[in-house]
């Protein structure tokens, strides 16, 4: 049983790690990556539409990136949707067949704000991990009656030593981040 919760506190961690690498990746550094645009949402006929489903994107050359529409007439929508995008600080140009994003240079002031942006997302991927954690100590605490107070305390130790790792696999993840913006 404390198994059980344990693996299921396991994989729930490991999705919020994952979450938060996906975060980071959408923060841009100097190079122009399609992963920037991964969260972007399109209104495409009145529905929010991923960008992915709408359009192919490329990586030309180390700054702009290439979106080409499978339907041409998304091709406005798309490139409202980039500009709108926060944080980004492009400005999509539209030729009537493909949207061109050219990337400006990363200031040190910029460099520094998105520092700050990425160290918001890592705080909050760590807070979903201790909301799992307190929710997980919860559970455990509710089987003391089942499998007696010293399994309950020993599950408890793991459930530590879980949290423990999966918010320093987030503050590592913060690291390789960090030194990749502040990278000139």
């Amino acid at each position: 049983m404390i198994a059980d919760v344990l693996s299921e506190a396991t994989s729930r961690m490991e999705r919020a790690v994952e979450s938060a690498k996906e975060d980071f990746a959408t923060v841009r550094t100097g190079r122009a990556n399609p992963q920037l645009f991964q969260k972007l949402i399109v209104d495409y006929y009145g529905s929010p539409t991923p960008l992915q489903q709408l359009a192919a994107l490329a990586n030309p050359e180390a700054r702009t990136l290439l979106v080409t529409p499978y339907d041409k007439s998304a091709l406005g929508a798309i490139e409202q949707a980039i500009r709108d995008m926060p944080n980004l600080g492009a400005n999509p140009t539209n030729d009537g067949t493909i949207v061109r994003v050219t990337m400006p240079e990363l200031t040190e002031e910029r460099r520094k704000e998105y520092v700050k942006l990425v160290r918001g997302k890592a705080e909050d991927a760590r807070v979903r991990v201790r909301g799992v954690r307190r929710q997980v100590k919860d559970d455990l605490t509710a089987l003391k009656d089942e499998v007696g107070e010293d399994d309950v305390a020993r599950g408890e130790k793991d459930l530590d030593a879980l949290t423990k790792k999966h918010v320093d696999l987030i503050d590592e993840a913060l690291a390789r981040k960090e030194a990749e913006l502040l990278e000139v």
